[in-house]
């Protein structure tokens, strides 16, 4: 019933709104609540259905303060609860991580695949009809075995490696290929970082690790950590929406960017994610007048020791690719808590 008074007396909802603090909890039997004008005199002129409709108001104030000073419990409850769920996604998405390091670092040479695999998988998203996107269709042996995706199949089986001791593990349920194959990616984008760290270094590992630490961009890749929970699709998404890259003119690259929302710098950007040989990829690229700034761009920017405009935008614009047309499911990989039976429990 206070509720129903609160919603139709704006006037009581802001009182509320702006005279009780969050943290403290309400007591009606302490604390006298007096309406404007309901104490008035019985036999005075004001008519007796206002002053029923005023002490009315007042009553469903005193049960609305009711029902929001009882509710700080269950607020706190859900956030204990929302609270969770977070570290238990965060430390599947860990344990993730560490087996993707894993089987990566063990085959470094599949890396230009992994990221080719991300790629593909995510540029078949078409925005006219918000279908596609980095859903894991590539799975599917009819999307795999497509000429734009030759020689990506080593890759697939690898992963698909890695996903049967991921989910061996997984308390909240199989992990989907559309998240698997994204962050496949990011690990073998991390493994370049890293090399490239290590190659500043002279091939020494340990400063390479140092210096990567210390001036890397691992810390940039918050709001890609965020999106996990992409939902697989259950077909193979249209053929002809993804190029041979090989093959393709940078004005077809151009467009195909374009398409989905890209322009010239996140094409440059992404040239390692466009076949094996990148320097071969930005060779192409630096003929084009509009693509040729921004590759020159991101080598300078490679030569320098923390190398922040090229890594930054790869992580902005690959987050981008790994989210086109995708709703998120934030609860995704969680699962109940197991319950406490109290009595067997020794004091």
């Amino acid at each position: 019933m206070g509720v129903s008074f609160l919603s139709t007396c704006p006037s009581l909802l802001s009182l509320v709104a702006n005279d009780t603090p969050p943290s403290t909890r309400y007591h009606p039997r302490s604390v006298p609540i007096c309406c404007n004008k309901t104490i008035i005199d019985v036999v005075g002129e004001e008519p007796f259905h206002w002053r029923r409709r005023e002490v009315l108001k007042c009553v469903g104030a005193t049960v609305g303060l009711e029902i929001i000073g009882s509710s700080g419990s269950l607020v706190g409850m859900a956030n204990a609860a929302d609270l969770i769920e977070r570290r238990q996604r965060s430390e599947f998405q860990s344990q993730v991580k560490g087996t993707l390091y894993n089987a990566i670092k063990g085959n470094p040479d599949i890396i230009p695949s992994l990221l080719k695999l991300a790629l593909n998988d995510a540029l078949t998203y078409e925005k006219a009809t918000k279908s596609g996107g980095p859903n894991g269709s590539i799975r599917f042996s009819s999307e795999i075995s497509r000429p734009e995706n030759t020689g990506l199949s080593p890759a697939l089986n690898l992963l698909e490696e890695a996903k049967k001791e991921i989910d061996s593990y997984s308390k909240g349920g199989p992990i989907s290929y559309a998240d698997l194959i994204n962050y496949a990616a990011q690990s073998a984008v991390k493994a370049t970082f890293l090399a490239a760290a290590i190659s500043k270094c002279g091939g020494n590992e340990e400063k390479g690790n140092i210096l990567y630490n210390a001036y890397g961009s691992n810390g940039q890749w918050g709001l890609f950590d965020r999106q996990f929970g992409r939902v697989d699709a259950q077909d193979p998404d249209p053929e002809g929406r993804v190029p041979i890259w090989e093959k393709a003119s940078v004005q077809e690259m151009k467009d195909k960017f374009s398409a989905v929302g890209f322009g010239p710098r996140q094409l440059a950007v992404l040239s390692a994610f466009l076949g094996p040989d990148q320097s071969a990829t930005e060779t192409l690229l630096a003929s084009d007048p509009d693509v040729a700034p921004w590759v020159q761009k991101y080598q300078r920017s490679r030569e320098t020791v923390s190398r922040t405009d090229y890594e930054v935008d790869l992580i902005t614009t690959f987050t981008k690719l790994s989210t086109l047309g995708q709703q998120i499911n934030y609860e995704a990989y969680t699962y109940p808590r197991a319950k406490i039976d109290i009595t067997k429990l020794k004091l």
